[in-house]
């Protein structure tokens, strides 16, 4: 097996780990105890949840409060949370923990499962990961005691509480809330403060990356000082939130009092990169509104974070790529730096991948459903975008319909880069090249 395993490249490794957690859920909530009704849930459908909740997406076809029993919830947020790390993370702990020697393999893997520019303190990173989650996890769990102890009792309310904080930081959107009315989300909460303040904080910090909060943990609010990536995903993601939930306060949600309608204009703008709450009903909103969500959704978080998507330094970089073009300028570029031609090429990779799977998808779903193509996209964006928002579609969806969310929730969560690496041999890097031809674009 260990001989297997070294023959494995970085990125086989993680499609594997995330493939056998997935296995392992799976196998889990079909066991008896793990429904109400005391059956076990179908494969098919232990193995649709199960791949939402360690991709962290969100979507379901069982109300997660009312058809799971507390063993149920209780792997799925087991799922959420080593999905939400990452499978390489909690390996290297567990084998921090144990003492064992980490290999020049084992840190490699990790290097590339967070997107690290570099190897060394990679160990030391991961130690950090670990014990910041926790603690924003813990203070987001202290948020929502307040809210849910008085309404569902001590144990009851810390559990909500802690299922909730989990969820919200790993951008899963999987919620407990279905006891009022199936597949409700948090839309109860729409005027409650302290709870989308809550939620909206603990997606934005998981979602920002972990080499921003490394930045942030070293430099502080020298902004200047940050690395470049740094500075692009809290830029870009500023302009994600801020942009939309003024076009959702004045456009979507025009009919609602003051205070909820500026608190639901930033969760709809915050929860699409790449949480899956929500606190209006998304059935309601216009044409414009659900094709900006799924902008939104394709976007995600940014590199090295809980989050899916194409990531926030993707779209800066093909917008910054765009103007060099319009500007003449013979590169890309960010804060007085330069962006290889190798950044722009992987950039444009992404993009058309993330394009291409998701209208596919949306394409064949709304022919095999018979269902109108923007809901498909909407379904199709927040499956690779692992977000979870749904128009309500997917519990009603047949298999071939779900077995393609299951492939696109993994290949988000995996990266489709990773993905490719992982099964294709790479270049024996040959030294002739082909002779260069003209051709025009645009």
């Amino acid at each position: 097996m260990q001989n297997f395993i070294r023959r494995l490249s970085s990125s086989q490794i993680i499609i594997l780990g995330f493939a056998a957690v997935i296995l392992l859920g799976s196998l889990l909530l079909m066991l008896p105890f793990s429904t109400v009704h005391g059956q076990g849930a179908p494969f098919a459908d232990a193995l649709f949840t199960a791949t939402s909740a360690v991709c962290v997406t969100g979507l379901v076809v069982h109300d997660t409060a009312t058809y799971w029993s507390t063993f149920g919830q209780t792997v799925i947020i087991l799922l959420i949370q080593i999905g939400g790390m990452g499978v390489v993370t909690i390996a290297v702990a567990l084998y921090s923990i144990s003492g064992k020697r980490i290999s020049l393999k084992q840190r490699s893997t990790m290097q590339e499962s967070i997107s690290a520019h570099k190897l060394e303190g990679i160990v030391g990173m991961t130690g950090f990961i670990i014990r910041m989650t926790l603690v924003f996890e813990l203070m987001g769990a202290l948020l929502f005691a307040p809210v849910f102890i008085p309404r569902f009792g001590l144990l009851r309310g810390i559990g909500y509480s802690v299922f909730h904080s989990i969820s919200a930081f790993c951008n899963a959107g999987f919620d407990l809330m279905g006891i009022d009315s199936p597949y409700s989300s948090v839309t109860a909460y729409v005027a409650n403060p302290l709870v989308n303040i809550a939620i909206m904080s603990l997606i934005v910090i998981g979602g920002i990356g972990f080499l921003t909060w490394d930045d942030i943990r070293c430099n502080g609010l020298h902004f200047r000082r940050y690395q470049l990536q740094s500075k692009v995903a809290i830029v870009t993601s500023l302009l994600l939130i801020f942009i939309p939930a003024v076009y959702f306060f004045f456009f979507e949600l025009s009919e609602m009092d003051t205070l909820p309608r500026v608190l639901g204009s930033l969760f709809q703008s915050v929860t699409p990169r790449t949480a899956g709450f929500n606190t209006v009903d998304l059935t309601q909103l216009s044409d414009c509104g659900i094709f900006i969500m799924i902008m939104l959704m394709l976007v995600g978080g940014s590199p090295g974070s809980t989050a899916g998507g194409m990531k926030t330094t993707t779209l800066a970089v093909l917008i910054a790529n765009a103007i060099c073009v319009f500007r003449h300028r013979d590169s890309a570029r960010f804060f007085g730096r330069r962006v290889s031609d190798d950044t722009v090429r992987s950039a444009s990779t992404i993009f058309a991948m993330y394009l291409t799977l998701f209208i596919a998808g949306a394409l064949i779903i709304s022919r095999v459903e018979q269902l109108p193509l923007l809901t498909c996209l909407f379904e199709t964006a927040s499956a690779i975008g692992t977000v979870g928002l749904t128009l309500g579609i997917t519990p009603n969806l047949g298999q071939l319909s779900r077995a393609i969310l299951i492939f696109l929730m993994y290949m988000g969560r995996v990266g489709g880069l990773t993905l490719i690496f992982a099964t294709t041999a790479p270049s024996q890097g040959i030294s002739a090249r082909y002779p260069q031809g003209k051709l025009t674009v645009g």
